[in-house]
């Protein structure tokens, strides 16, 4: 037994079974997506940053939602891209567990950030003049800090558990990064524990936030209906509706790599919706609240100088 098992250096991260020809496209592909990610996030958080107007706790938790997609991003696609152009595709150790841990964290925590974006919508529109005291600025840090510190610590007790796990000399990670159930497979001892805390994990962290925004959703829409003027309701349907697009991008692909598919190879499946959940998702976002918003529309008019202009 123990000339199968050894103090493991590396993974070999098979990626996707596909040609080198493939492969250069989809580097070429994912490349262009990964600059939009970045460049549509970075602008996004250049708005909230240089416009007063932006200066309020609806945009304060947009900012840290766009920190988390640029880092959700930056934590697996590098990695990715690497992979297509090497044949090989390692990754050491450490690096393997790091990403694991960081995925991990940027995933949970953007989770958490949609549940508090949703709640301060409910505030704003079921209860529009206690708004400013009870989202009081020493309220949304503590709520942004929350999620962040959650995202760490349970992010930390996968690592914890997995760390110490002997790993078989077969060192194929069937996935194009570190993903944790991946990694898991490949260990020479029972795994149960960590199968069932990522399960727990998934859960707790997927079906209470999303529980969560739906409820709140549920109550926003009440209080539009209960809307007399036609004005009113427009107005608080697009407040809502690109944090809704975000919520259902996000929450619906996290929701189906766990409902196992009938037909065709589940594994390969859900490799290509988590490919989707972290860079596509990140990649649309800030375009979503750049199309569906007017106030990051006007913000970006006044930032560039193009509303002073038509007014002359």
């Amino acid at each position: 037994m123990g000339d199968n098992m050894s103090s493991v250096t590396e993974f070999i991260l098979l990626g996707f079974p596909l040609n080198t020809r493939t492969q250069m496209l989809l580097f070429g592909l994912f490349s262009l997506f990964y600059v939009l990610t970045l460049l549509g996030n970075g602008v996004i958080l250049g708005l909230i940053s240089l416009d007063p107007r932006l200066h309020t706790p609806m945009y304060f938790f947009l900012s840290h939602l766009a920190i988390a997609d640029m880092a959700y991003a930056c934590s697996t696609v590098p990695q990715m891209l690497a992979n297509l152009l090497s044949p090989a595709k390692p990754i050491s150790f450490a690096g393997c567990i790091t990403q694991t841990f960081l995925f991990l964290t940027f995933a949970i925590t953007e989770c958490l950030l949609l549940m508090v974006m949703s709640y301060d919508r409910y505030v704003a529109i079921c209860h529009p003049l206690r708004y400013s005291v009870i989202m009081s600025w020493r309220v949304c840090v503590m709520l942004v800090v929350t999620s962040w510190t959650i995202g760490v610590l349970l992010s930390l007790v996968h690592l914890v558990l997995l760390m110490p796990l002997p790993f078989c000399m077969a060192q194929k990670i069937d996935h194009f990064f570190c993903e944790i159930m991946a990694v898991l497979k490949l260990a020479c001892a029972d795994t149960h524990i960590n199968e069932l805390m990522v399960l727990a994990g998934a859960v707790s962290v997927l079906v209470g936030p999303f529980s969560s925004v739906i409820i709140s959703y549920v109550c926003i829409f009440r209080a539009i209906l209960r809307l007399q003027s036609g004005e009113g309701q427009s107005k608080a349907f697009s407040t809502c509706s690109s944090h809704l697009c975000v919520v259902g991008l996000f929450y619906g692909t996290a929701i189906i790599m766990y409902v196992e598919p009938r037909h065709g190879n589940p594994k390969e499946q859900k490799k290509y919706l988590l490919l989707f959940h972290s860079l596509f998702n990140p990649m649309l976002n800030p375009l979503i609240y750049t199309l569906k918003n007017s106030e990051v529309k006007n913000a970006m008019k006044r930032v560039l100088g193009i509303e002073s202009f038509m007014k002359r």
